[in-house]
């Protein structure tokens, strides 16, 4: 790992049909390519993070707003997995630490952190935290993941990413050759564009995104929740507390946590709408 080797990979337990609509909505330009059997991975484009909090990812100055690239990454794993039945796996690296950060519906994100010597950072009790949400063996896996918790002169941080997804391999996780932790940006980002299966992901306006979602809502696992009291019942709990995290991420000058926010907020009173529409519909229908 060199100091430039700041970068991001974000793996969703779902398949790219799944994660299109959902990503999208977070405005960012990533590519989206298959990562074995029920899963997905996110690739972004830019570079919207700083390097130990004073330059980006290249060495140079870092443009106004930018967060450390863990923070950046946190934030958008936290707005994909709000709302949805799959986890999100965001794995980082900055040259000085590497780690993950879990999100998995409305629960709090939990991850770990390495030092670039391998060192850990963080409580053993997330890796046990973090089989449990991603159904992980309890035995196996986890005895797995726990030694990636102690002291191993051997194992620098990118080694212990390695360990990470080689655990997850075993739950179906087939990462495209070359995508790899302690990679730089632009290198995943040119390997991922070459995979032949990879799709562009980019905001397509306000009326696009209001018609994937709905076509996610429609076809999704979650259809005995999205009409009647229930739905109702989650899109206010959506809008609830999307509006405080927007507001949170806006003064904090956070984008990963206005995404989350907005994404929240989107779902929320897209429930509402959907909700009504249908209602409407059938009432006009039955006349």
């Amino acid at each position: 790992m060199t100091a430039t080797s700041v970068g991001a990979l974000l793996l969703c337990r779902a398949d790219p049909e799944t994660v299109r609509p959902v990503a999208r909505l977070l405005r960012e330009r990533m590519l989206l390519v298959p990562s074995g059997d029920g899963w997905s991975v996110l690739v972004p484009e830019g570079k919207p993070w700083r390097k130990d909090g004073h330059e980006g990812s290249g060495g140079t100055p870092a443009e106004g707003g930018a967060e450390p690239v863990d923070r950046v990454v946190g934030g958008w794993a936290t707005a994909l997995a709000v709302g949805s039945t799959w986890p999100v796996l965001a794995l980082w690296w900055d040259g000085d630490r590497s780690g993950y950060t879990l999100a998995s519906g409305f629960r709090r994100p939990v991850g770990y952190i390495w030092l670039a010597d391998g060192t850990p950072a963080a409580e053993e009790e997330a890796m046990r935290t973090s089989a449990v949400r991603l159904g992980l063996d309890p035995v196996l896996d986890v005895q797995a993941l726990e030694a990636l918790t102690r002291v191993d002169p051997d194992a620098d941080a990118d080694a212990r990413l390695r360990g990470l997804l080689a655990v997850l391999t075993r739950a179906g996780v087939d990462l495209p050759t070359g995508l790899a932790p302690g990679e730089p940006a632009d290198r995943l980002r040119s390997v991922a564009g070459i995979h032949p299966e990879a799709e562009q992901i980019e905001w397509a306006g306000r009326l696009a995104a209001v018609r994937v979602e709905l076509d996610a809502v429609e076809s999704g696992s979650l259809g005995p929740w999205v009409r009647g009291p229930r739905a109702r019942a989650v899109a206010a709990a959506q809008v609830v507390t999307g509006l405080p995290l927007t507001l949170w991420g806006v003064r904090r000058r956070s984008g990963g946590w206005i995404a989350a926010g907005l994404v929240l907020l989107v779902q929320g009173l897209l429930g509402f709408a959907y909700d009504r529409v249908r209602d409407t519909g059938e009432a006009g229908a039955g006349r």
